[in-house]
């Protein structure tokens, strides 16, 4: 294994070149980082900014933090902010879960459309196998979209009609399609859960299936069974694809916003009692004396202190730019899209 694939397997923690050898660092906070790095890396940019103001705008920062309200006003509105931000996201949260909260007619619906998804997973796969994970999924149904395909490129090759070269093309991308995701199946950190979901999720297989049933009515009257035969074959696996897809997209979602809560949780009651304690020490002017790595001891002491009363933030932050992100660039699915 090569450096560069085994910096590929910690891309989830900072970000690394890519297969171009760029460091696509957008990509990475938007989707590929892992949400606790993003955030550690936001705090500290948080941090460093707070710092560096401090340093370049020459003041007497004892006088701002002893003799005006302007620090104590600051952070007791941060106080504030945290306790209703907590609130607010548990309550969404609570939303989202009340979702698996319903009455046994329901869930028996969900139950048979599981099962009627899983028998026709093994019926289009001519065998048993009936994944229960995302990444099996993944891989045994790109596997089968690739053979339909090329089973539709050497059927096109044996037929004459004015659209073979469209077909041939269209087949082509959809094989390297699932060739790519197969490739980058393997190739993913293990426990990287969102990044086999995204693979999922990043796919456009909204396109192949519009062209397809296009040109299915083109053929309908002017090419033979067998030709017909495999594009409702290749169409039949894109569109079960689809169904799985959506699920994913459901899955992600449940699963990133309970993540969330549970981080703000944690978080918040450090974050609520270090801001409570500053409010008072200033208050009592019971302030520090130390230097830290030769930075003014009130200087690092109001960074520290803004810092961490702004982490509920910065959490909801990292998550909301990835939620915000995959909503974004998973509105193709369905009859209609927005072009944004």
């Amino acid at each position: 294994m090569s450096l560069l694939d085994r910096l590929q397997r910690l891309r989830g923690w900072f970000p690394v070149p890519g297969a171009d050898g760029r460091i696509h660092a957008v990509r990475w906070i938007l989707l590929e980082g892992n949400r606790n790095a993003v955030t550690a890396a936001l705090l500290s940019f948080v941090f460093v900014s707070l710092v560096t103001i401090g340093s370049l705008w020459t003041f007497e920062m004892a006088r701002v933090v002893t003799e005006t309200p302007a620090i104590q006003t600051i952070l007791n509105t941060l106080l504030s902010g945290i306790i209703l931000l907590v609130s607010i996201v548990v309550s969404i949260n609570s939303i989202v879960l009340s979702h698996d909260i319903t009455s046994v007619e329901t869930q028996e619906s969900r139950n048979e459309a599981t099962m009627t998804f899983r028998r026709d997973i093994g019926r289009i796969t001519e065998g048993e196998e009936s994944p229960t994970d995302p990444e099996s999924f993944l891989k045994l149904m790109a596997q089968e979209i690739g053979e339909r395909a090329r089973a539709l490129e050497r059927t096109i090759e044996d037929a004459d009609h004015p659209f073979e070269n469209e077909v041939r093309h269209l087949a082509a991308r959809v094989v390297d399609t699932a060739t790519g995701v197969e490739t980058r199946l393997d190739g993913a950190p293990d426990g990287a859960e969102f990044g086999v979901l995204w693979q999922g999720l990043e796919l456009n297989d909204g396109e192949y299936i519009s062209r397809l049933h296009r040109l299915r009515g083109h053929f309908d009257t002017t090419a033979g069974d067998d030709l017909d035969e495999r594009l409702e074959e290749l169409v039949e696996a894109l569109e079960l694809f689809t169904t799985g897809q959506e699920y994913f997209k459901t899955l992600y979602y449940n699963e990133e916003i309970s993540q969330l809560s549970r981080t703000l949780l944690v978080v918040s009651l450090p974050a609520i009692l270090i801001n409570a304690s500053a409010i008072l020490a200033i208050n009592a002017e019971i302030l520090p004396e130390f230097w830290v790595f030769g930075l003014p001891p009130l200087l690092t002491f109001v960074a520290l202190v803004f810092t961490i009363s702004l982490s509920p933030y910065i959490i909801l932050t990292a998550y909301m730019l990835r939620l915000a992100t995959v909503a974004k660039r998973t509105n193709l699915s369905g009859p209609f899209s927005l072009d944004t």
